[in-house]
C-alpha cells in the first residue's frame, strides 16, 4: 500500500501488538524499548506521526502515545498479523469440549454449548446461530391423526430440526389419500432444503397432486410458513465479558451494546449476513451501529459441505485478532467433523 515501506509497517505492527495487550497508548520510547526496531525514538515518533497522517494511527490526547485507527487494524489483519497456535491449555480445553459434545445427538444442544465453551476459551463474547430451517434438507414429513378431525404434522430436517403443527384435517378425506400425499411430498423433496421451496416448486406439486389438493395444500402452507419465516436463535456467551474491557467503561456505550445482546432477530440478521468461511469485520464495517466500537470474528460450520449456521466471537476493535482467529478456525473445524457424524 502506498506509503507504507517496511519501516512503518513494523511500527505499525508493534503499536498494534502493544495497544491490544495495554489498552494504552503507545509512545516512541516504548517502541524503542520494547521491539526489534534498531531505530531512534526520535527516528521513530516522526514514523508515527507518517502513519496518524496516513490515517492508520490515531492520537487520542495531544501528550498522549497513539493508537490504532480503524484503518490500522484493517492493515494489521489483512497484511501484518502473525499466524499463531493454540496453547497447550487451549488444546486440552478443546479435547475436553469435543469428547463431551460427541456424547450429544441434537445440534442445537451442540452448539448451545459450543456458545459458552467459545466464550470462556476467548474471554470475549460468543455468538453462535443455531442452524436455520430455511439452510436445512427436507428429511421427512409426518402426519399423525389425532381426535375431532385434528393432525399433528411433524416436519424433520436433516439438522435434526423439528417442527410440529396441529392442523385441521379436510373432511371427506380416507386414510389412503393421506398416506400417497405424504409419501409423495417424502419422495419428492427428500434431500432439498427448505429455502429451495420457491412458489413455482409448490405450483408444480400442486399440479402434480390435483386430485388431493385439501390436504396438500395444508401441508404445503407448512412447508411455506418454514421457508419465509424468520428464525432467531442466537446463543450468547459470556455477554458479561465485555464488561471486562476498558472501551466499555462508558456507560451508554455499554447500554446500547447489552440492549443489543437482546434483540435476537437483529443479532440473527448479523450472522446471517457475515461472509461465508472465516470472516473479520472491524468497527464501521459491522452493519449495526452499537458494534461500531467492535470487532466480529466468524466462521460457518457446515452439514454435507452446506453452510448450516454461524460461530462468532465479539469485542473490542482492541481484540487479540491472531489468537482468536486461529481459535474459531479450529473450532469450526471440528464442529464440522463433529456434525458430519451425527
Amino acid at each position: 500500500m502506498a506509503g507504507l515501506n517496511e519501516r512503518k509497517q513494523k511500527i505499525l505492527h508493534a503499536v498494534v501488538t502493544d495497544y491490544i495487550q495495554t489498552a494504552e497508548p503507545v509512545g516512541s520510547r516504548t517502541i524503542s524499548r520494547h521491539y526489534k526496531i534498531a531505530l531512534s525514538a526520535a527516528t521513530i515518533r516522526n514514523e508515527m506521526a507518517d502513519l496518524e497522517e496516513l490515517g492508520y494511527l490515531m492520537q487520542p490526547h495531544t501528550s498522549a502515545g497513539r493508537i490504532p485507527s480503524q484503518q490500522g487494524y484493517r492493515f494489521y489483519v489483512d497484511a501484518l498479523m502473525d499466524a499463531t497456535s493454540l496453547t497447550q491449555e487451549e488444546e486440552e480445553y478443546l479435547a475436553r469440549l469435543f469428547t463431551q459434545l460427541e456424547k450429544m445427538r441434537e445440534i442445537d444442544q451442540i452448539v448451545q454449548h459450543t456458545a459458552r465453551a467459545l466464550s470462556v476459551i476467548t474471554r470475549y463474547t460468543s455468538l453462535v446461530l443455531a442452524p436455520q430451517i430455511k439452510q436445512s434438507a427436507f428429511k421427512q414429513m409426518r402426519l399423525i391423526p389425532m381426535d375431532n378431525d385434528k393432525a399433528l404434522v411433524v416436519l424433520i430436517t436433516d439438522t435434526g430440526y423439528i417442527r410440529n403443527k396441529v392442523i385441521e384435517m379436510p373432511k371427506a378425506l380416507n386414510q389412503q389419500e393421506i398416506d400417497l400425499v405424504v409419501a409423495y411430498l417424502n419422495k419428492e423433496l427428500s434431500g432439498q432444503t427448505i429455502a429451495s421451496l420457491t412458489s413455482e416448486r409448490l405450483r408444480k406439486l400442486r399440479s402434480d397432486l390435483y386430485y388431493h389438493t385439501d390436504i396438500l395444500n395444508v401441508l404445503l402452507n407448512m412447508l411455506e410458513l418454514c421457508a419465509q419465516k424468520p428464525e432467531n436463535r442466537v446463543y450468547l456467551g459470556g455477554a458479561s465479558n465485555i464488561l471486562n474491557q476498558p472501551e466499555f467503561k462508558d456507560v451508554e456505550k455499554l447500554k446500547h451494546l447489552l440492549t443489543l445482546f437482546e434483540e435476537d432477530e437483529r443479532l440473527t440478521m448479523v450472522l446471517e449476513n457475515v461472509t461465508e468461511g472465516l470472516s473479520i469485520r472491524i468497527g464501521t464495517e459491522n452493519v449495526l451501529a452499537e458494534m461500531k466500537d467492535c470487532s466480529l470474528i466468524t466462521a460457518s460450520y457446515h452439514l454435507h459441505g452446506r453452510p448450516i449456521g454461524t460461530i462468532g466471537v465479539l469485542g473490542p476493535t482492541r481484540m487479540e485478532y491472531a489468537r482468536v482467529k486461529t481459535i474459531i478456525e479450529e473450532i469450526s473445524s471440528r464442529l464440522n467433523k463433529l456434525i458430519g457424524t451425527l
